[in-house]
């Protein structure tokens, strides 16, 4: 029987290159985004349906579920895909730019559940894809306030995880690491908070040397047909596994966090987040 999906965020990126990734493995989908462009639907006419989904506004997501079982007459699995992210320091951050980032990247993830659990409960089961991040697991300066959606993200979905098994509902974490296609984005307020908020010297040349790092990991960049395989992967995989990393640094940072004691994860990060180089910056600068 041919199954069918939801995605959302797939006007560009991952989330665009998932729902090719389902129609070329012969699944329906239903390739949600806020403002829809065809250009899916052109491509796969048989195999996907675009349609209008913004995940801070609930009644969107309904009307995208109705339509998709409208089009292909159930539902098998979801992709919480949509978000995004951005760095900045912490304290010159607004709190308007955090309040929007989680309605997004927390609150946008648990509208979708609320309204694909109760779905998959009375059709006898379901599977639930929601795409996390390396930095849901292992935090990285000048990303408190992404990480801090992220790992509400893990909690919500390891949580589920137990309770909703007895629904025969499956929940899968993909975690991928950096992609040159990230929605990373600096917003026009936290761009330009530091004007208005006094910022201190070192944390100019920390984010200076951290974004040299963070632009070019040593792990090298997570490839987002890879990723994308890993969501497939995770959606048809029914076995006990949660976590799906994504990406040669996904895979280090993870394996550092599980694999070593506390004070040896917290100096092996130092040293890989560049924190050496930045210490040396500063006392250069003294």
């Amino acid at each position: 029987m041919q199954k069918t999906i939801l995605i959302t965020g797939c006007s560009t990126g991952l989330g665009n290159t998932a729902a090719k990734t389902f129609a070329r493995n012969g699944w329906n989908v239903i390739a949600t985004m806020r403002r829809p462009v065809n250009s899916l639907e052109k491509e796969f006419p048989e195999r996907i349906k675009v349609v209008r989904l913004d995940v801070t506004e609930p009644q969107t997501i309904y009307d995208a579920i109705h339509k998709g079982i409208k089009q292909f007459g159930e539902i098998n699995a979801v992709v919480n895909n949509a978000g995004y992210g951005f760095g900045a320091i912490f304290e010159a951050t607004p709190m308007e730019d955090i309040r929007a980032i989680f309605e997004t990247n927390v609150f946008g993830v648990i509208n979708v559940l609320q309204a694909a659990i109760p779905y998959f409960r009375t059709q006898g089961g379901g599977t639930i894809v929601n795409v996390s991040s390396s930095i849901g697991i292992v935090a990285a300066p000048l990303r408190a306030v992404y990480a801090a959606t992220k790992f509400a993200v893990e909690g919500l979905t390891e949580s589920l995880f137990y309770e909703l098994e007895s629904q025969n509902i499956f929940i899968r974490l993909v975690e991928p690491g950096f992609m040159t296609t990230t929605n990373f984005m600096t917003s026009p307020a936290a761009r330009h908070a530091d004007k208005d908020i006094p910022v201190p010297e070192s944390y100019k040349l920390y984010h200076t040397s951290f974004m040299a790092v963070q632009d070019a990991p040593p792990s090298g960049v997570a490839d987002v047909n890879h990723v994308a395989e890993q969501i497939y992967l995770a959606a048809c995989d029914k076995s006990t596994k949660l976590r799906y990393p994504a990406g040669p640094d996904a895979e280090r940072l993870i394996n550092i966090r599980w694999s070593k004691p506390d004070i040896e994860y917290m100096e092996e990060m130092c040293h890989f987040m560049g924190q050496t180089s930045w210490r040396n910056a500063i006392q250069k600068n003294q």
